[in-house]
């Protein structure tokens, strides 16, 4: 089971090493280094299982990993099961197939002619669609310490990481807590109370991180990558820190993608919510695997959506300008770095200071037509409101930034599908 740095070519065995930041990553040769595993050749699944690590299990990478190492299906089963019964004790839920629903009043509201289709993830493990990237690296965990590879020796011993305030720190907390493993938070200092409460009642052990004078960049991921290189695990969504982060969201481009080839439409747009970019990098993956085996005709176009307060993709793609990707992944700080303000916006789940997966997400928006649409604020209240009061979904204003977005760009967007996720807490 390779993985490949799409950046500098570099390969890792995840059998023998922990595929999760490229090891030729902080050589200072500003080059954007992300492990991708390299794409499996099976069929797009047609099971009936509702847990979606179970029903497209043979499209990820740890799956294909445990069966290379001689496990079964049948323990495939057992690992995904086991946890999932943990989820539900500490979370009250499991991993289920989410609903996606045409919403006809709110296409009404907007003035739409066409469809208007909403995935809701509000109602997912820990309140967000972030529980399905760690989910996956958590089952790429147990499969190494189960078949006894080589990568998984003295795992137990070290503990995971995570830099974040908000969704991800809650749906890794749940996930550790899940499955019997410490793990250490990263938050910055205006991180809400009740997160940090949640966290605390889950075990996490938190450490708040302040911003130091000349210093460029989130404090809280580079107190994460201090920690990392002290031995943690990397437990976050970042895929340039963790190669496996953005997988285990593929399957809610599947889930998409499956309901979309059954009801016979084909989204025209697709509006994503952008902060760090590993949701945008997910889907458009996921998107473009099920597009390459036939379940939909042709990828949506994927337009990512930023705040005014803080948009470095869309600073990226302004600056590329046509240019060769391949190119730009060899000279990221063109194209990429940290955003020079302290933002500050009601969707505060999408102020990453960089947009990580950038590269990915650019290749997305290019492949499938799309463009990075930047929002202002009393467009995310209004999406946020006119969300709740016409769907009944309680998510927040980041979750429902996807909405701001397509309410911002002019003209007829034809048929739009869009991810409400992160429930308003």
């Amino acid at each position: 089971m390779q993985f490949r740095c799409h950046g500098c070519g570099t390969t890792v065995d995840a059998a023998h090493a922990l595929p999760f930041r490229c090891p030729q990553a902080g050589a200072g040769d500003d080059i954007d280094h992300v492990l991708i595993a390299e794409p499996p050749d099976q069929a797009f699944p047609s099971g009936a299982e509702q847990n979606p690590f179970l029903r497209y299990r043979t499209l990820l990478s740890p799956y294909r990993l445990a069966r290379a190492a001689s496990l079964s299906d049948a323990a495939w089963s057992e690992i995904v099961e086991e946890l999932d019964a943990a989820l539900v004790t500490v979370d009250g839920r499991g991993f289920r197939l989410t609903p996606m629903i045409e919403q006809k009043r709110l296409a009404a509201a907007l003035g739409l002619k066409d469809s208007l289709w909403v995935k809701d993830e509000t109602a997912n493990v820990s309140g967000s669609h972030k529980a399905r990237h760690l989910m996956g690296v958590m089952l790429y965990l147990r499969v190494l310490e189960i078949a006894k590879l080589p990568a998984g020796h003295a795992l137990r011993k070290r503990r995971l990481a995570i830099a974040s305030c908000g969704n991800a720190a809650l749906a890794a907390a749940v996930i550790a807590r899940a499955a019997d493993w410490p793990l250490d938070v990263f938050i910055p200092p205006d991180a809400g109370a009740a997160v940090k409460q949640s966290l605390q009642n889950l075990g996490a052990r938190i450490t708040v991180c302040e911003r130091r004078a000349g210093e460029a960049g989130d404090p809280c991921v580079l107190r994460f990558r201090e920690s990392v290189a002290q031995g943690a695990i990397p437990f976050g969504v970042q895929g340039t820190e963790n190669g496996l982060a953005v997988e285990g969201a593929h399957t809610l481009a599947f889930e998409m993608a499956e309901e979309f080839s059954r009801i016979g439409v084909v989204p025209d747009s697709l509006f994503v919510q952008v902060g760090g970019g590993a949701l945008a990098s997910a889907l458009t993956q996921g998107f473009a695997l099920a597009c390459a085996r036939g379940v939909l005709a042709k990828m949506p176009k994927v337009n990512a959506v930023q705040t005014a307060s803080c948009a470095p993709l869309a600073r990226a793609w302004n600056k590329l300008d046509g240019l060769d990707l391949a190119k730009a992944a060899r000279h990221r700080s063109r194209f990429m770095w940290p955003w020079e303000t302290t933002p500050a916006s009601l969707a505060s789940g999408i102020l990453d200071d960089e947009t990580y997966d950038w590269w990915a997400v650019v290749e997305g928006m290019r492949t499938s037509g799309g463009r990075p649409v930047v929002v202002d604020e009393d467009i995310i209240a209004c999406a946020r409101d006119l969300a709740r009061r016409h769907t009944g979904i309680q998510a927040s204003a980041t979750g429902t930034a996807g909405l701001a977005g397509a309410m911002s760009l002019p003209g007829d967007q034809g048929s739009i599908a869009l991810i409400f996720s992160g429930v308003e807490r």
